[in-house]
C-alpha cells in the first residue's frame, strides 16, 4: 500500500508540474484581452476540437457515467447518448452562430441587438450560476478519488487526517490549482492543459476497455452476463427501470414521477450542451467560422468514442469489481473506474503492484480530467464577470484591457472558494447526476434567450433577461424544493425534509418555462425591437461577414 501511494502521489507531482510549467509558457503569450479571453484565436480545428473534448469529457464522464453503470446497468446507458446526442444540438443550433455573431462571451450574442447592461447582468448571472453548479461536481469527483487512492479505510489516517479529512484537503488543493491555472495562464493556459488531458484520459480509456475485453476474450455476451450476476440485480440489470423509470407496485403516482423524471433528466442532457457557457466560449477561440465549424466534428468524434467506452467501464466495474464494493468504497459510485483499473492492473499486469501501478496512472489521469474542466469552468465564469458585468455594466464600456483581465484574475479567486465551499457539502453525490443539474440550469436559462435571440426577430430586451432569470429561477428553486436537497439519505441535507418538488431533475418543467418567459415578456412588452440591428446580426450569424 506505501508503494501505491508513493506511486500515486509521485504521478499526481509530476502531472501538476508539466500542467503548471503549460501555464506559466502560456502566460508569456497573453498580452491582450484577446488571447486572455479567447487564446488569440489562434488554435487549429483539431486542437480546439481536443481542447472541447478536454472540457466536456468531466469527472462526471470518467467517474459518475462509469459508476452509474456499475451500479445501475442499462439506465446508466441514458448519459453517455445524451451527452452524445447533446453535441448535434449544439453543433446544428449554436456553434457557428456563436462564432459569427460574438466575441468573448455568450452575452457578446445576446446583448448585440439589445439594451447591454439589463443583458449582459443576466447573462453574468446565468454562467456563474451554472458553472458553479458544474465546478461542486468536479470538486466532488476529485474528493471521491483520495480515499481510493491513498488507501484510506474508516479508522485509517493518512499524514494525520482521515478519509473525510483528505476528502476537504483535496477539494481546497484542486480549488487552489484552477485558480492559478486561470489567473496566470488564461485561455491558452487552460486550452493546452485539456488538449493534454484529452490525450491521457483517452488513452487511459482505451487502455482499460481493451483489458476488460481480454478479460472475457471479447466476448461482450459474457461480460455483460458477468456483470449482471455480480451486480446482485439479475437480468434486471441489463434491462431499463432499474434506476430511472421505476415502476412501483400499488403506487401509480410515484410510478408517474419517476417517468416523468427520466423525461426530465434526457431532455436536460440532450439540450444542456449547447447552454453551457465553458463550451459556447470554445467557439471563439478559433480564426474562422469554418474552422468551429471543424472542431466541433472532432469534437464529436473524440467524444463519441469516449462514451462507447464508457460502457466497458462501468459494466467492466460491475464484472470485476462488484457493486457491493463499489458502495462500499463510494456510495455514488465514483470511484468505479480506478477501482476497476486496480482490478485490471492485478490481473493483467503482475498482482498487487500491477493493480497498484495501473490505479496511479488511471487516477493521475482523473485528476488531470479534473483540472482541465475546472479551469475551464472557471474561466468562463470569471471572463463573463469581467467583460460582461464589470466592462459593460459597470463601466459602460469605458474598461481598459488590463482593468478588464485583471477583474476576470480577481473573480476566479472568489468563485473558487464559492465552490469549494459547496462541494463540501455535495460529498455524498454521483458527479454525473450533479453535472445534470447543472445541464438543467444551462438549457433553461441560456438556451431560450440564445435561440430566440438568433433566430426571433421580434425578441427584445425585456424577453431576454425574462428567459434568462425565469429558466434560471425556476431550475436553482425546483431543485432547491426537491429530493436533491432534502427528504433522502442521498440529499445534501438527509435529516431535513422540504421537498415539495418530486422530480430530482427540474428540466422537464424549468426547460418549457424559460422558452415560455421568454415569449411572454416579449409580447407583452411595449419595447420596439431594432430591425436594422437583427438584420446584421442575421447576415454575420450566417455568413461570417464582420465577424472577429
Amino acid at each position: 500500500m506505501t508503494n501505491a501511494r508513493t506511486l500515486t502521489i509521485v504521478l499526481f507531482v509530476v502531472l501538476v508540474a508539466v500542467t503548471l510549467a503549460i501555464t506559466i509558457w502560456a502566460s508569456r503569450q497573453t498580452r491582450t484581452a484577446t488571447d486572455f479571453y479567447a487564446g488569440g484565436r489562434s488554435f487549429s480545428a483539431f486542437q480546439n476540437g481536443m481542447a472541447i473534448g478536454g472540457d466536456y469529457m468531466s469527472a462526471a464522464s470518467f467517474l459518475g457515467i462509469a459508476g452509474i453503470i456499475a451500479l445501475s446497468g442499462y439506465d446508466g446507458f441514458l448519459y453517455s447518448i445524451g451527452f452524445l446526442v447533446a453535441w448535434l444540438v449544439a453543433l446544428l443550433l449554436v456553434a457557428e452562430f456563436l462564432r459569427n455573431a460574438g466575441r468573448y462571451t455568450m452575452a457578446d450574442v445576446l446583448a448585440f441587438r439589445m439594451r447591454q447592461r439589463p443583458v449582459r447582468s443576466a447573462a453574468a448571472v446565468s454562467t456563474v450560476t451554472v458553472s458553479v453548479f458544474y465546478l461542486i461536481a468536479q470538486m466532488v469527483g476529485a474528493g471521491s478519488l483520495v480515499a481510493l487512492l491513498l488507501g484510506i479505510k474508516s479508522g485509517q489516517t493518512f499524514l494525520g487526517m482521515s478519509a473525510e479529512t483528505a476528502k476537504v484537503a483535496t477539494i481546497l488543493l484542486v480549488g487552489a490549482l484552477m485558480i492559478v491555472y486561470v489567473v496566470v495562464g488564461g485561455m491558452k493556459g487552460t486550452t493546452y492543459v485539456q488538449i493534454v488531458k484529452a490525450f491521457l484520459l483517452m488513452g487511459g480509456a482505451i487502455l482499460m476497455t481493451i483489458l476488460v475485453l481480454a478479460a472475457y476474450k471479447f466476448n461482450l455476451s459474457d461480460l455483460l452476463g458477468a456483470a449482471a450476476e455480480k451486480s446482485g440485480k439479475g437480468a434486471a440489470f441489463l434491462e431499463p427501470g432499474l434506476k430511472y423509470g421505476k415502476e412501483v407496485a400499488g403506487d401509480p403516482t410515484q410510478t408517474f414521477y419517476n417517468k416523468m423524471d427520466l423525461l426530465s433528466l434526457g431532455l436536460a442532457l440532450v439540450l444542456g450542451t449547447a447552454g453551457l457557457p465553458h463550451i459556447l466560449i470554445r467557439f471563439y477561440t478559433v480564426p474562422t467560422a469554418k474552422a468551429a465549424r471543424r472542431s466541433v466534428l472532432w469534437a464529436i468524434g473524440i467524444i463519441g468514442s469516449f462514451y462507447l467506452l464508457t460502457l466497458a467501464l462501468g459494466f467492466g466495474a460491475a464484472a470485476l469489481v462488484g457493486s457491493k464494493d463499489i458502495v462500499a468504497q463510494d456510495p455514488g459510485g465514483n470511484t468505479a473506474a480506478p477501482q476497476l483499473a486496480q482490478a485490471l492492473g492485478k490481473r493483467f499486469l503482475g498482482g498487487d503492484v500491477g493493480g497498484a501501478s495501473l490505479l496511479a496512472i488511471i487516477a493521475a489521469v482523473a485528476f488531470a480530467t479534473i483540472l482541465a474542466v475546472v479551469a475551464g469552468l472557471t474561466l468562463a465564469s470569471s471572463s463573463s464577470v469581467a467583460h460582461d458585468f464589470y466592462a459593460n455594466v459597470l463601466r459602460r464600456g469605458e474598461a481598459t484591457e488590463r482593468q478588464e483581465i485583471n477583474v476576470a484574475r480577481s473573480s476566479a479567486f472568489v468563485i473558487g472558494a464559492i465552490s469549494i465551499v459547496l462541494a463540501i457539502f455535495a460529498q455524498k453525490l454521483n458527479v454525473a447526476f450533479l453535472v445534470a443539474l447543472a445541464f438543467a440550469v444551462a438549457a433553461s436559462g441560456n438556451l431560450p434567450a440564445i435561440l430566440f435571440s438568433l433566430f426571433w426577430k421580434r425578441f427584445n430586451t425585456v424577453g431576454a433577461t425574462a428567459a434568462i432569470y425565469g429558466g434560471l429561477g425556476s431550475a436553482v428553486l425546483l431543485v432547491a424544493f426537491s429530493p436533491v436537497v432534502s427528504s433522502l439519505p442521498t440529499s445534501w441535507f438527509p435529516d431535513a425534509d422540504f421537498a415539495w418538488f418530486p422530480l430530482q431533475n427540474p428540466g422537464i418543467i424549468s426547460i418549457p418555462l424559460g422558452f415560455f418567459f421568454g415569449w411572454l415578456a416579449t409580447m407583452l412588452s411595449s419595447e420596439k425591437a431594432d430591425d436594422a440591428r437583427y438584420a446584421e446580426l442575421e447576415v454575420r450569424s450566417l455568413t461570417g461577414a464582420g465577424a472577429h
